[in-house]
Formats: C-alpha cells, sequence, structure tokens
C-alpha cells in the first residue's frame, strides 16, 4: 500500500455565493505524480490557495497521511528568483547554514553542495551563472531545487502550477525529467497543467475539475488523452444560435509576422462586418494581441495594416488616426480616468469634434454628446455624466469605455476581455453593442479567455499558441468545446476531432 501523504477530503470554498470548489477530494501518495486539469475557472487555483494557506476552507479537511509532519514546496508561474543574484545565491536566499561560530559560510563548500544538487538535475550551467541568463527552462530547474534544498525527510509534495507554460521544445522534456526525478525521490507531485501530453506522460493519476467539481480521477491505463479531452471540454458545450454570416469581404485588418510583448509571429486578418475572437491559453499571447496592434505595447517586427495601408508600429496615435479603437482587460487602470467625470472620460479620445473654432471647449456641446451616448448605451444610473467613472458599477465603466470610442466610429475595434466584471443583464448589453458595430462595418477583434463568450458572439475564432496563431474555426465549427479542446489539445489532434482548419492567410 502505497504511504499517503496528502489527504484533501470533501473541501469546499465559496466566494459571494459564488461556489468555486464543491466537496472535492483526492490524494497523493510517496513518489506519486497527480496531474491537475481543468480549464480556466475549473478551481485549480483556488484549491492551490488553499493547500498554501492564502485561502481558508468553507467546508472539508486537509490532512497529512500516517507519514509524519509533511512539506508542502509551490512552484508558482512567477518563479520567485531574483534574476540579477547567481544561481547559488538564489539558492542561499532559501537554505539555513549550519552554525560556524564567528566564521562565515564555507563557500566552497557550499558551492560543492550546490553543485551537487544542480548535477541530479541534469543540468550544465554553474551555480555562479546570473539567473538572468539563463534559459526558462533552467530558471525553472532553479526553483524546483530550491524548493527541494534542505530536505531532512522524504515526506514531501511540490506543487506545480504551469511549470512548462513559458517553454518550448527540448526546455519541456528537461522539466519532465526534473519532475521525474522529484518522485523519483520518494516526494509526492502535483503537476497543474494546460498540456494534456505532458499529463500523459507524467501523471500516475488525472484528477478533472470542471466548475469546482472533481469531474474524472482516473488512473494510468484508465485515462486516455480523448476521455480527458471530453472530461475539460464536455460533450455538451453548445454552439450558439448564430446571426446570420457576414458576406466574404476583404480583409480590413492585416497582421504579419508581428513580434514582441510575448508574440513570436502573429499573422492573421479580420475582415469589415465580422467578429473575430482570439483565444488561448495564458502566455499563448492572446491576452497581448490586440495592444500590440494598437501600439500599447513594444514590437520588435511585423506589420500592421488597415485598409491596406501600413499604421507606425507602437504608435497609438497612428493606430487612432487609421481609425483602430483599443478596449484593454483592465478598464480601471489603462482605459480610463477613475477620478474624472464619465462626461471627461467618454469624450477624452477624441475633442475636436466639439471644440470651438479657437480651440475651446464647447462645454453646452460635450455634455450634450456626453448625456447622448450615454443614453444610448443605457449608462445607468442616467443622466449622471459628471459622476466620477470610479463611482459606476462596472459594467457601466465598461459602457462608457465602449462608448468613448464608438463615437469616433472606429473602422477596426479591439476589445480584451469584454464582460469581465460584468453581471448577466450588462454582458447581453455589450454583445448587442459589438454586433452593431460590425453591421455598421467594423472589424471586431475581441480576445477573450471565456470560450462560451466566443462561441457566442464571433463569426471566426483563432487559438493562439506559443505566440502565434495556430489554429483557426469558423462558422457551424465554433463551440464552446471546439475551443477548449483546440486549446488545450496538440494541434494535430484538435484538428482532427474538432474540424479545426489550419491558419492560412487569405
Amino acid at each position: 500500500m502505497q504511504d499517503i501523504l496528502l489527504d484533501v477530503r470533501r473541501v469546499s470554498k465559496s466566494f459571494g455565493g459564488n461556489k468555486v470548489l464543491d466537496n472535492v477530494s483526492f490524494s497523493v501518495g510517496r513518489g506519486e505524480i497527480v496531474a491537475l486539469l481543468g480549464h480556466n475557472g475549473s478551481g485549480k487555483s483556488t484549491l492551490v490557495k488553499i493547500l498554501a494557506g492564502a485561502y481558508s476552507l468553507d467546508a472539508g479537511e486537509i490532512k497529512h497521511g500516517a507519514v509524519g509532519d509533511v512539506e508542502l514546496h509551490f512552484i508558482h508561474q512567477t518563479l520567485g528568483l531574483v534574476a540579477s543574484l547567481t544561481v547559488a545565491e538564489n539558492l542561499d536566499l532559501g537554505l539555513s547554514h549550519p552554525w560556524c561560530g564567528l566564521m562565515p559560510v564555507r563557500r566552497a563548500q557550499e558551492r560543492r553542495r550546490i553543485q551537487a544538487m544542480l548535477t541530479k538535475f541534469g543540468v550544465t550551467f554553474s551555480p555562479d551563472a546570473i539567473v538572468a541568463g539563463l534559459t526558462a527552462a533552467d530558471r525553472t530547474i532553479v526553483a524546483i531545487v530550491r524548493a527541494l534544498a534542505g530536505w531532512k525527510h522524504g515526506n514531501h509534495v511540490l506543487v506545480l502550477d504551469e511549470p512548462t507554460a513559458t517553454l518550448h521544445g527540448e526546455e519541456i522534456d528537461r522539466l519532465k525529467g526534473a519532475v521525474r526525478t522529484v518522485a523519483a525521490q520518494g516526494a509526492g507531485v502535483i503537476y497543474i497543467t494546460h498540456r494534456l501530453g505532458e499529463a500523459e506522460e507524467l501523471a500516475d493519476r488525472a484528477i478533472v475539475l470542471k466548475n469546482g467539481v472533481k469531474i474524472l480521477e482516473e488512473a494510468r491505463g484508465a485515462f486516455t488523452h480523448d476521455s480527458l479531452v471530453r472530461a475539460i471540454a464536455g460533450a455538451n458545450a453548445q454552439t450558439r444560435s448564430r446571426r446570420a454570416s457576414p458576406p466574404r469581404r476583404s480583409a480590413l485588418l492585416e497582421v504579419r509576422g508581428l513580434a514582441g510583448a510575448s508574440l513570436r509571429s502573429a499573422t492573421f486578418h479580420a475582415r469589415e462586418g465580422e467578429i473575430l475572437g482570439v483565444s488561448g491559453l495564458v502566455g499563448s499571447g492572446m491576452e497581448r494581441l490586440n495592444g500590440a496592434v494598437f501600439g500599447a505595447f513594444p514590437t520588435s517586427g511585423g506589420v500592421v495594416l488597415v485598409g491596406g495601408a501600413p499604421i507606425a508600429l507602437g504608435s497609438p496615435r497612428s493606430a487612432i488616426r487609421a481609425g483602430v479603437a483599443y478596449v484593454p482587460a483592465d478598464r480601471r487602470a489603462r482605459a480610463s480616468i477613475g477620478h474624472f467625470s464619465a462626461r471627461e472620460n467618454l469624450t477624452l479620445a477624441r475633442m475636436r469634434d466639439i471644440r470651438r473654432p479657437w480651440g475651446a471647449i464647447d462645454r453646452a456641446l460635450e455634455r450634450q454628446e456626453a448625456l447622448a451616448w450615454m443614453d444610448r448605451l443605457r449608462v445607468t444610473p442616467g443622466g449622471q455624466i459628471e459622476q466620477a467613472f470610479d463611482l459606476f458599477s462596472g459594467g457601466n465603466q465598461q459602457k462608457i469605455v465602449l462608448a468613448k470610442w464608438l463615437r469616433m466610429q472606429p473602422r477596426v475595434f479591439l476589445i480584451d476581455e469584454p464582460t469581465q466584471g460584468v453581471d448577466a443583464g450588462a454582458q447581453t448589453e455589450i454583445y448587442e453593442l459589438l454586433v452593431k458595430a460590425a453591421r455598421a462595418g467594423a472589424a471586431v477583434v475581441v480576445a477573450s479567455s471565456d470560450t462560451k463568450e466566443l462561441a457566442h458572439i464571433c463569426d471566426r475564432a483563432l487559438v493562439m499558441r506559443d505566440g502565434a496563431v495556430s489554429a483557426e474555426l469558423s462558422g457551424a465549427d465554433i463551440s464552446e468545446s471546439a475551443l477548449i479542446s483546440a486549446i488545450i489539445d496538440d494541434f494535430s489532434d484538435a484538428r482532427a476531432d474538432c474540424r479545426v482548419k489550419p491558419l492560412r492567410y487569405v
């Protein structure tokens, strides 16, 4: 019988009446690798924060097995390393050193000990190497070695949260080797990933969470690639009742080889009258694509054309002049001035049409326009154009930001996470606004981590991976399950299972 190191029993957690974990139970044994899987919002992050002590339990318990004290170690995506220090110095930060009286730490002895720890993981870099100069995989291994350093017994559980999110090719293989080494030393491992191939290779058991509920737990040999995809994506996710597809038109927005800001070489197009969705995992480039096109993030190369004419990279002014609007995900920090009134925020992006001939603002005309737009977008409380932006609800703040750009009648409308933090009623109204913008002839590009949202409103959807567009879905092929499958699956399998088309520039 395998020693149980960690026993999670009937754990539940709610926030504001929303149950994010519901009666979740599982265990981790000595030397066992347990893959924890699930799409965005499944409850994985909440569970990790409970294990780390950041959140308390509403119900249930977390117990160590019958092996004595168990220590939990966490490797988060940020790693927590100091880039300007050496490997040895980073490892020293987490170690307690033997008492040497008034003598300093014996550096040569310490260096040999660190080298021995690194050698166990097959790395070749020196303990004196600066962390900033290491590859992403090597930095992750340093974080793992730091978590393992100083273990005085074998009762440990290592929790890795998306450790390969920013890794590629051989780097992933090296990281997987490091995880196997940890398990071989007798530790338990909780391995959180969206990459199902890694779960298949590494996991002794796979657990899938969906909407806070454990819907699958199977041992190696029982779970398959297809069964994991079905459990995560859901077999019954519905395609939206789609509005009539717009006629095929020429590309209004063309992006070729855009690089920088986590983008490797993004190439795509958006047509007049079309709503184009963009999805992908965190770090795929999805969350930076619209901002890079607009010029809000620095870029290192590529071409952006609007109506066939190039715009200057890294220049929001050039984008705005070409008729491009951009609504970022963080409306409070990056799309508004909180202490300014709704009127001031609404007219801020373009003031020339409310200026008098000698340059002064026509206040009466500004108030009239602000009132008209707030009424058109049904901002509540109605007519409160002088109320500070911060005092409006999240949905009404988003409407004000949308009005700021819609009044400019943009040719290209870029928007990130359009309904993030917005109630259900405001969501429907925001969707209607995006559809109206497309019907008016704009090319609308919606980047969202909400696959249900994209399936509901998009005419075409792109999936990003490793900083580039890897797949495209269109028409009847767009559904929540197809999008999730394309995101989490290897591209070749997703294409076969979900009718995902390889990207082709037209």
